[in-house]
């Protein structure tokens, strides 16, 4: 008779750190539970099919459950099972059925396959969630794997680039390089596809200075995607904070990851993750059990404190994490610090980031939240980028300005200005004028500086840049919602015909108006976020919501580049992006004051008036569709460089004009500088100035719908 093999050893452990960890000899595991009264390790086969071993942690120190497996070693697949009260009526949700992941898993084995055993609750039972479902669901759900971290990350120096000097370049990792012809077809779509030397070289030549990746945290495709024969591209339903998402790897090691941020910082680029920290892939009440809900519900998730099972829902995807919570505001940081320390990255864009900062019995927004105060004190996360989406869905959600100094913010009062203004809209030009110059109205206090401000027209969330010319309404229909989704505000015009057009006029038009978008973006003081495809005319046909699109319909598509519109667009990006990064005046670090510089005699911004005259209160509503100014370069004399050096540049007029006529223009007068020579110009292809010099105080025509900038030079020819 054949013996059953024997248990693994289990000795007692560590409560710290929490996870499992190999660390040469055994596999600590370490779970954090409040209210949980059993924990069980599961372990399985290599694929992940047979549970080999089902094993109490044995001691439970400072709420963690704990213990040491000395037999085990890196590539064990594993999961939890965690007994307690199944009282949704308290919150708790505890049902050992469930197979459960590990919160600080590195890795996952496996997809999740959508079933009712995933759900704690009998599904259709007219009780809902207060039935309980003892189905085991363990087949079903990813497995976790025990990974070799003790290596730690041989990185290359961090760029360190400074908000400043920095364009940001948004991107999702997959779908980048899903259509690259360079990149081998075996690669394509993975973290070793972006990191392909055409990719990179591309990436650099371009002129951008970090990535942001849409979110590569493990995540699950929501029930009703799946059933539709869709899926959550964008990944915002986060399952793991620790594992990067499978969909992005050749093979099961995290090291391509690392291998990624490498191979960009040796070309100088950094990379910056968009992070969803604000909810799970759980949802709702009536969501599945697969990880934290099963751990601990009432401690991870904000809950209703008049009905604790219900959900409060901030995010509009069914759940919020509670970061009051002092463990789960632990999870949260410690996955920070892993993705800096261990994965070499350089930066955060947090999601919905009021959530994380809700705090108190009411969980209202708290610039002084145990979140906001813990990463401003850390000393590893002070050295990176952090950027808040500075808004969320629940009660006095919107908090742009609102983010304690170090932050960036994205900026979204920048897009609708910029849009409205170049769309044609009345009334634009005042507001416009802060927009262009860091928006100091709302980034004013604690010397936070003008790249607090993340300037963006275009994001994955929305129409593209071309789309943004072509169309007035959303096309959607590919969702499977009924053009239901997405937003209705989308502020853009088509320039007279919605969607594809043969008629040359338009299209030169719709070129022109992206041209005139994508300078204003890259000469306006802050800090420049620029959709990835953008540079070439990318196009989602009308869809401005494509966050279950992982197809063609949003993979950039390389071949535009090949065509004369993208080529063109894309060679026009590039010398925008060289003016901005040689001239310091386009991109200081401190807010104009519009006083007088005594070095030069002349205010560090003056505002004029189409006659050249500058403009006093009352002529802001004079020229509702043009906007001039002079940006005085000897205002750098002021601003010390991080080695003492003079900030000095040369000073530039910028007249932006987006009314549908030729307007009079008047150059400055002599007292601002002897003439001007025009350097850039959105009415040409590639922007490149036809180097007219204009003496001061000479009126000129100035095209309808374009941007121009002018150097001053000693005197007229």
């Amino acid at each position: 008779m054949k013996s059953r093999p024997s248990p693994p050893r289990l000795w007692p452990g560590q409560p710290y750190p929490l996870g499992a960890h190999w660390d040469g000899r055994g596999v600590n595991f370490a779970l954090f539970s409040l209210h949980a009264e059993k924990v069980e390790l599961c372990l399985f086969d290599a694929a992940g099919r047979r549970e080999t071993a089902r094993l109490a942690l044995p001691e439970y120190t400072d709420e963690v459950w704990h213990g040491y497996l000395p037999d085990l070693r890196p590539g064990q697949l594993y999961g939890y099972r965690v007994y307690g009260p199944y009282d949704p009526e308290r919150g708790h949700r505890f049902n050992h059925h469930k197979l459960l992941i590990d919160p600080y898993a590195r890795l996952l084995h496996g997809a999740l396959r959508w079933h009712d055993a995933l759900y704690g609750y009998r599904v259709g039972d007219a009780r809902g969630d207060l039935s309980f479902d003892t189905r085991d669901s363990a087949r079903y759900l990813p497995k976790c794997v025990v990974v070799d971290d003790t290596a730690g990350v041989a990185e290359a120096p961090r760029p360190r680039r400074p908000w400043r000097r920095s364009v940001i370049y948004e991107l999702h990792a997959g779908g980048y390089t899903r259509r690259h012809p360079q990149v081998p077809e075996a690669l394509r779509g993975s973290f070793r596809g972006l990191a392909e030397p055409a990719v990179v070289a591309y990436l650099a030549d371009l002129g951008v200075t970090a990535l942001e990746l849409l979110p590569v945290h493990a995540h699950v495709d929501e029930r009703r995607l799946v059933d539709m024969g869709l899926s959550n591209y964008w990944g915002y339903n986060s399952i793991g904070f620790f594992a990067p998402d499978n969909r992005f790897l050749t093979r099961p090691d995290p090291g391509e990851f690392r291998l990624l941020t490498r191979t960009l910082h040796d070309a100088g680029l950094e990379l910056l993750l968009d992070v969803v920290y604000n909810h799970t892939g759980e949802g709702s009440e009536l969501g599945p059990t697969l990880s934290f809900r099963g751990i601990d519900n009432a401690s991870y998730y904000h809950l209703d404190p008049a009905a604790p099972r219900r959900t409060r829902d901030f995010t509009g995807c069914g759940n919020s994490l509670n970061l009051a919570q002092p463990r789960v505001l632990q999870l949260v940081l410690d996955s920070l610090r892993y993705w800096v320390q261990q994965m070499g990255v350089d930066g955060f864009r947090f999601d919905l980031a009021t959530t994380l900062a809700r705090d108190g019995a009411d969980a209202g927004f708290d610039p002084g939240s145990g979140f906001l105060d813990a990463v401003r004190q850390d000393p590893l996360l002070a050295e990176v980028k952090l950027i808040a989406e500075p808004w969320d869905l629940g009660p006095g959600g919107y908090r742009l300005g609102g983010f304690p100094p170090g932050w960036g913010e994205w900026n979204d009062q920048y897009r609708d200005t910029v849009r409205r203004f170049w769309r044609g809209d009345d009334g634009q030009v005042a507001m416009l004028a802060s927009r262009l110059t860091g928006s100091s109205d709302i980034f004013p206090n604690h010397g936070r500086r003008p790249t607090a401000s993340v300037n963006f027209i275009t994001a994955h969330d929305g129409f593209t840049l071309r789309d943004l010319v072509s169309y007035e309404r959303k096309h959607n229909e590919a969702n499977g919602e009924h053009n239901r989704d997405g937003t209705d505000n989308n502020l853009a015009w088509n320039c007279g015909v919605e969607g594809p057009t043969d008629d040359p006029a338009v299209r030169a038009l719709r070129l022109q108006q992206m041209r005139n978008l994508l300078a204003t973006l890259m000469l306006s003081q802050g800090t420049p976020m620029l959709l990835a495809g953008d540079e070439f005319g990318h196009t989602q046909h009308g869809n401005n919501n494509a966050y279950c699109q992982d197809n063609p319909l949003a993979w950039p598509d390389w071949a535009c580049l090949a065509d004369g519109e993208g080529a063109a667009l894309h060679r026009y990006l590039r010398r925008l992006l060289r003016l901005r990064q040689r001239h310091g005046v386009f991109r200081r670090d401190r807010f104009f004051t519009g006083q007088v510089i005594p070095s030069s005699g002349h205010k560090d911004i003056t505002w004029l008036n189409a006659d050249g005259s500058e403009k006093q209160a009352a002529d802001w509503q004079a020229t509702p569709h043009l906007l001039a100014f002079v940006l005085d370069g000897e205002a750098g004399v002021e601003h010390l460089g991080p080695q003492g050096q003079s900030r000095r540049d040369d000073s530039y007029l910028v007249v932006l004009h987006a009314g549908p006529a030729p307007a009079a223009v008047r150059a400055p007068p002599a007292t601002l500088g002897a003439a001007w020579r025009r350097v850039f110009d959105t009415c040409a292809a590639d922007g490149k100035g036809d180097g007219l010099t204009l003496p001061a105080a000479v009126e000129y025509q100035l095209p309808a719908r374009c941007l121009q900038v002018f150097e001053r030079v000693e005197a007229a020819p």
